[in-house]
């Protein structure tokens, strides 16, 4: 079953040896339609974005304003209402998926993880790729070669196990880290 989820942030567990954990807030969701194929339309909340489209879906199928985001999720046994949410507790295994942190256009060093040059004595070379090419053969720069670029804002798709899950708060509790920024929304995918 799928699930839409707020990253909060991240903390540690009272225990000794203390790990570190990653926080995730299950939005309120309703399934709207179930499609054929397994799966079903989703209503939730998302900011104050509104337009005539995202009115003609809530006047269809009946909704407050608060529903104005709508997304296709994997549920299993699921009837038109609210979300059921009793699949995190019986969970182990979570697939966490979120868009990383984008940090535009960065350079090698940033990116890859390049060493760079001296920083001193006039080498002229501190920040900078270096040689990107061979010699007169083949003459051009090989595919795949690592360069500055757009870097960070991918889908990522990270296992975690799930320590805990509150369903009065709707937390859900992982074993380390999930990528993207702290009040991102995402995608968790519960695996027994």
């Amino acid at each position: 079953m799928e699930f839409i989820v707020e990253k909060i942030g991240m903390s540690r567990t009272v225990s000794v040896p203390s790990t570190a954990v990653t926080l995730l807030k299950v939005k309120e969701a309703k399934v709207v339609e179930l499609k054929d194929n397994g799966k079903a339309l989703v209503a939730y909340s998302n900011g104050k974005k509104f337009n005539k489209a995202i009115e003609g879906m809530q006047k269809k199928y009946n909704l407050s304003k608060e529903f104005n985001r709508f997304v296709e999720l994997t549920v299993a046994n699921a009837e038109a209402g609210d979300l059921d949410v009793s699949a995190i507790e019986a969970g182990k295994v979570a697939k966490v998926t979120f868009k990383s942190k984008g940090r535009g256009f960065s350079g090698v060093i940033k990116r890859h993880g390049f060493a760079g040059g001296p920083k001193s004595h006039g080498s002229r070379f501190h920040r900078a790729p270096g040689s990107i090419g061979n010699c007169e053969w083949p003459g051009r720069v090989q595919p795949g070669q690592k360069m500055p670029g757009h870097y960070g804002n991918e889908t990522k798709t990270v296992k975690n196990e799930i320590l805990d899950f509150n369903p009065d708060t709707g937390i859900i509790v992982v074993k380390g880290s999930v990528p993207g920024a702290n009040g991102a929304l995402g995608r968790v995918r519960i695996d027994k």
